[in-house]
């Protein structure tokens, strides 16, 4: 188990990086983050934990994060990406508003609507 305290954020990812590195490295195959006192992680640690994931899984591993804080789990949260590095079940994300959703058949024809006529020349 690996525990990290303070902030994640541009300036402390890449040492985060070089620590999980370090441990595939080394050998160890299963990388458990405890993150219970890291105070704050923005999406630059989001990014190290995503490519240290990635690169424990090509060496036939896994790497697990343990108690995130809130920051890093709203960002878990909005990016779907929790089931990666939290070991929860995939779950299809919503979409999100404005998204327009999935075609399963055919839109009905808009019906016709006539066009405004359109002023020209300046308003005030």
């Amino acid at each position: 188990m690996i525990t990290l305290a303070g902030e994640i954020d541009l300036q402390s990812a890449p040492l985060v990086r070089a620590a999980l590195k370090r441990c595939l490295d080394d050998g160890i195959r299963t990388i458990d983050v405890d993150l219970a006192r890291v105070t704050f992680c923005d999406c630059s640690g989001l990014n190290a934990f995503l490519r240290a994931a990635q690169q424990t899984t090509e060496a036939g591993g896994t790497l697990r994060l343990h108690h995130p804080p809130p920051t890093l789990a709203l960002i878990l949260d909005l990016t779907g990406s929790g089931f990666l590095l939290l070991g929860l079940p995939f779950e299809p994300q919503p979409p999100l508003l404005g998204d327009a959703p999935a075609a399963t058949a055919p839109a009905p024809p808009h019906p016709h609507v006539p066009l405004a006529p359109v002023l020209s020349g300046d308003v005030w």
